[in-house]
Parts: C-alpha cells; sequence; structure tokens
C-alpha cells in the first residue's frame, strides 16, 4: 500500500471540472500584476464570458475570494475592482518558479528532511505546515518525517520562514544509504500511479489544442478560451510533482511529455491569449 499523498479520491477531484474561482486566480495572476495589480469587477466578468461563466457565479466567486482574502477589493477612478493580496501575490511569485521554470532533480542532490513538532496549544498549524509541505511536493517515508528532493531546499526554506512555520521545523540533508531499492521507495512515498493517472488526463485534453493552434485555426479569442483553463489545470500538477530524478521514476514517465506539451502550449497560445485579455481589459 502506498502511503503517498495523493489517493483515488483527490485524483477524482483533480479531474473535475474547474471551479470559477480557480480561474479568477489564474486571470488575475496573469493580467493583473501587469496592471498595477488591479482589474475592474467589469473586465473580469467580460473575461470570464469568454470561458463560459455566466456573470452571477463570477461575482459569487469573487466575493468568496475576498472572504478567503486572496482578493481585496479597491476602487480606481471610481470604478470597483479588485486586487491580489499580499500573501497570494507571494504564493503566486512562487508558483511561477514551479510552473514555468521547473528544474529536474538529479540523484546527486540528494534529499531534504523535514521533521516538525507542534505544542498543543498550537495543534492549528500542524495542518497549515503539512499543507505547505504538500504543496511544495514533499512524501512522506513514515509519520512526521517528510521528505523531498535535495533541490527544493532554498524554495522550502524560504517559503516555510515567510509563512512563520519556521521555528518548529528542522530541515536535514540526507542521502538513502540502505536498506532496499530506492526506486521501490520512492514509490511508497509519492503516489506515481495517480500522478501518472493525472498526467495522462492532461495529456489527452490538451494535445488537440495544441494540434490546432499549430494549424492556425486559433483566433486570440479563442487562444485565451484554451489558455486559461489548460494552465490553470497545469498549475495543480507542479506541487504533486517536486521533479524527481528520472531515474528513480517508472521507464517512460508521462510525467516528462506531459511537461513539454505545457511548454509547447504555453509558447504557442500565452502571447494571443494576453492580446485578447488587454483588449477585453482596456474596453471603455
Amino acid at each position: 500500500m502506498t502511503t503517498g499523498i495523493l489517493t483515488d479520491d483527490l485524483v477524482n477531484e483533480r479531474s473535475n471540472e474547474l471551479q470559477p474561482r480557480e480561474l479568477i486566480v489564474t486571470i488575475f495572476g496573469l493580467y493583473a500584476r501587469a496592471e498595477s495589480n488591479w482589474l475592474s469587477v467589469a473586465s473580469v466578468v467580460r473575461l470570464m464570458a469568454h470561458l463560459g461563466v455566466d456573470g452571477a457565479a463570477v461575482r459569487s466567486s469573487i466575493s468568496r475570494l475576498k472572504r478567503r482574502e486572496t482578493l481585496e477589493a479597491h476602487r480606481h477612478d471610481g470604478a470597483a475592482g479588485y486586487s491580489l493580496s499580499k500573501p497570494t501575490l507571494d504564493a503566486l511569485a512562487e508558483g511561477d518558479v514551479r510552473i514555468f521554470d521547473r528544474k529536474r532533480a538529479a540523484i546527486e542532490d540528494g534529499w531534504l528532511m523535514v521533521v516538525f513538532s507542534i505544542p498543543e496549544s498550537e495543534r492549528d498549524k500542524r495542518h497549515v505546515l503539512r499543507t505547505f509541505l504538500t504543496r511544495l511536493g514533499f512524501g512522506t517515508t513514515a509519520p512526521g518525517v517528510w521528505i523531498a528532493p535535495g533541490s527544493l531546499v532554498r524554495e522550502t526554506r524560504e517559503t516555510l520562514e515567510r509563512r512563520g512555520l519556521s521555528e518548529y521545523v528542522d530541515m536535514y540533508s540526507a542521502q538513502h544509504l540502505g536498506f532496499g531499492d530506492l526506486r521501490t521507495k520512492v514509490r511508497t512515498w509519492w503516489d506515481l500511479d495517480a500522478l501518472t493517472t493525472l498526467y495522462a488526463a492532461f495529456l489527452d485534453k490538451y494535445r488537440p489544442v495544441f494540434e490546432r493552434s499549430t494549424a492556425g485555426t486559433l483566433t486570440p479569442q479563442h487562444a485565451f478560451a484554451e489558455y486559461v483553463p489548460m494552465l490553470t489545470e497545469w498549475r495543480r500538477l507542479p506541487y504533486l510533482d517536486p521533479g524527481l530524478p528520472l531515474p528513480l521514476l517508472p521507464p517512460g514517465w508521462n510525467g516528462v511529455t506531459a511537461g513539454r506539451l505545457f511548454d509547447e502550449l504555453n509558447a504557442a497560445l500565452s502571447g494571443p491569449a494576453r492580446e485578447h485579455a488587454m483588449t477585453i481589459i482596456h474596453q471603455p
């Protein structure tokens, strides 16, 4: 039985239809940061309409994101709008590296081991810490012992310090000296079967999109309608897959193929999608 992070329920959840709030966060991440971190409500409603989401659902999702302190309400020149909160901006900056500048670890990088101790009086922080370790792509070797490729030391340190969690954590540089086959161990630390399923679903869904993009049949509006959902789906995956060394992964690991497809889609769609988004955002 695997002790990896993913479960069948999580795979099903990841396969469900994207929620409007997820698409809104992607839109703000892509386009608000270049617009002084602000978008009007009207422009978000118009952009989301091109993704097939009606205005009522958009406004409801924006209100939910405000309550979660993902967005903050501001008015510019009398127009109602929203900005990304500082913690959300930090999270998106971290995500940019994972999404657009992915690095695969080598066996020579070793391993990063994390253990933590949180007093009972602050037990709410245990869930927060586990959540952030999971988002960083850590697996579990045993209860309370978390592991990731050694290449994630800097990102882990910065994330834990930024979140005020470093005082509860000890980080260790480790090598696997024995016993047992390391490839077999990795399959218990991470749920590679579930990851394979998620990558396969991404490939099946977005290969036809890439074919249409190379055929030159996508207008900027069509590129936008394909790009925002594609990026929203993809940005979940680098947080579940920490870039494990290829020799420790199954032969023909489809995560490599999926990553290549994402890079090709990003190159083909991001420019025309931005062209369309900026037209809508600056519409009188």
